[in-house]
């Protein structure tokens, strides 16, 4: 299908399709089985023009819309989920600039994101501050044209590998979310330092730290927004990269198919494929209809998000659409697995086969960048409010 994708987008979802057969799908199983962060699939990605290919052109992105970058992401997702949130993470650790930074920021800030020189990272989350960013304990305490900065961060992607993290911290406490802003901080300056890095059930390859902030001196001119308005900057940009997500939830899904698909139609039972037994072919055809549900809504999603663009404030559709794209999308990926290793029994449960490490890296994508209970709490509310 063709799913109203222009011919540029469908040359460049084929090219990013042949790169993650050809190139990441080989990695996979090694990455997961040694938990190393894939350097080598940064290289790759930067050659090909991944890393920031949803970035702007005028600070060194691809120029590319929404869309185009969930492409790249569903892509590599459908072969490994790890090396995906690679491209994901940088989009999401760069958006903070993008959506509230000045010109002057921007400049400074993202061409080494965008280039993949600089690893980003998007640090919000804490102990005591998950779902309820109302809890943040960070502070950022004036002092003259400086703030010093101090508290600690975890579950943190690319924690302790990236060079650009933005950072949430409170300039007001009493004022609760109100009181939070964001700073962009260099990751290797004094202060910074990893606490624990996190053995996970997936994404394994991929970085997840905690963070220390111990007295961490940034000037006035890292500061985006106005004082408080970090938790807006937080809430616009995750609205902007849920899709992303959702993305990668639908590449997981679908490479899960691929897997499930291809062993039912040689492996043999009572005499025939398995793919002949109806049974089968009911699993076979409940997994394409929630693939492709998920994925007209993440289309439409994205044209949503695009349309509204980088500076403009969040819409009621806007935070609608990309909650019920990551939502939808990620919850499909946790069935169509969970029925992808079924379909393949034994050889299901076993690691020489991609099945079960899909079913293990789609769970985060029910978790991260907001629960989706947290996603459905937002859906509805912003249903009430626009009376729908």
């Amino acid at each position: 299908m063709s799913y109203g994708l222009t011919d540029e987008q469908r040359m460049f979802q084929n090219t990013v399709r042949r790169l993650a057969q050809e190139k990441v799908a080989p990695r996979a199983a090694e990455i997961d089985a040694t938990g190393e962060f894939p350097w080598d699939m940064v290289e790759l990605f930067r050659d090909n023009g991944l890393i920031g290919v949803g970035m702007p052109e005028s600070v060194g992105g691809g120029g590319a819309d929404l869309l185009t970058f969930c492409l790249a992401v569903e892509e590599v997702a459908r072969v490994c989920a790890t090396s995906s949130l690679i491209i994901a993470a940088q989009h999401l650790g760069a958006m903070p600039i993008l959506v509230a930074g000045t010109p002057e920021q921007k400049a400074r800030f993202i061409p080494v994101v965008a280039s993949g020189e600089h690893l980003s990272a998007f640090a919000l989350t804490e102990p005591e501050a998950g779902s309820d960013a109302g809890g943040t304990k960070t502070r950022a305490v004036r002092d003259g044209d400086h703030y010093r900065i101090n508290g600690t961060k975890v579950f943190i992607t690319n924690g302790g590998i990236a060079k650009t993290i933005v950072v949430f911290a409170s300039t007001a406490p009493e004022k609760g979310i109100r009181g939070i802003s964001a700073f962009v901080v260099d990751g290797d300056q004094s202060g910074v330092s990893v606490g624990r890095i996190e053995k996970k059930m997936g994404i394994r390859g991929s970085q997840t730290a905690m963070l220390n902030f111990d007295d961490v001196v940034v000037h006035q001119d890292r500061r985006l927004g106005e004082e408080g308005d970090g938790f807006k900057i937080a809430m616009r940009t995750l609205d902007r990269t849920r899709p992303g997500i959702a993305a990668q939830a639908l590449g997981i899904a679908q490479g899960a198919l691929d897997v499930g698909r291809a062993h039912v139609q040689t492996r043999k039972q009572f005499g025939q494929n398995l793919s002949e037994f109806e049974a089968i072919q009911f699993m076979l055809a409940d997994m394409q209809t929630q693939i492709e549900a998920s994925r007209q809504l993440l289309y439409k999603a994205a044209e949503v998000v695009e349309t509204a663009g980088f500076a403009a404030q969040s819409s009621q559709e806007v935070t609608r659409y990309s909650a019920m794209a990551k939502l939808m999308c990620s919850d499909t990926a946790m069935r169509v697995t969970t029925d992808a290793v079924q379909l393949l029994g034994g050889y299901g449960y076993v690691q020489d086969y991609p099945a079960e490490r899909m079913m293990r890296d789609a769970k985060i994508t029910q978790i991260y960048e907001g629960t989706n209970q947290v996603q459905r709490l937002v859906i509805f509310r912003n249903m009430s409010s626009e009376g729908i």
